[in-house]
């Protein structure tokens, strides 16, 4: 059974890419913070600066967050300019099948 794609609404769009890249966010997040907790320990036991922990805690805080604002904007300006292409081109066109 052919279909066609001919519109997808922006903000719906927008809020599940943003959800995608908030939990892609953590998946970079763990080993980072994770590296950076090692290296401010080491540092910490040679005398050096707390710079490396303090910067994965922010990095904790933020990524996932910056992520999830990245992937809503860049799902909001994709749907955009999608619907102004499908107008043009009459959308993309896909085939599925019943599975039972």
């Amino acid at each position: 059974m052919k279909k066609r794609l001919t519109n997808v609404s922006p903000l719906k769009l927008g809020i599940t890419l943003a959800v995608i890249y908030g939990i892609m966010s953590l998946v970079f997040l763990v080993p980072f913070f994770l590296i950076f907790s090692v290296i401010g320990a080491v540092g910490a036991r040679t005398g050096a600066h707390a710079l490396p922990v303090i910067f994965s805690g922010v990095f904790v805080i933020f990524l996932p967050v910056i992520y999830a604002a990245l992937g809503f904007i860049g799902g909001v300006i994709a749907a955009f300019i999608y619907n102004i292409v499908a107008k043009w081109t009459g959308g993309v066109e896909f085939t599925t099948e019943e599975v039972s």
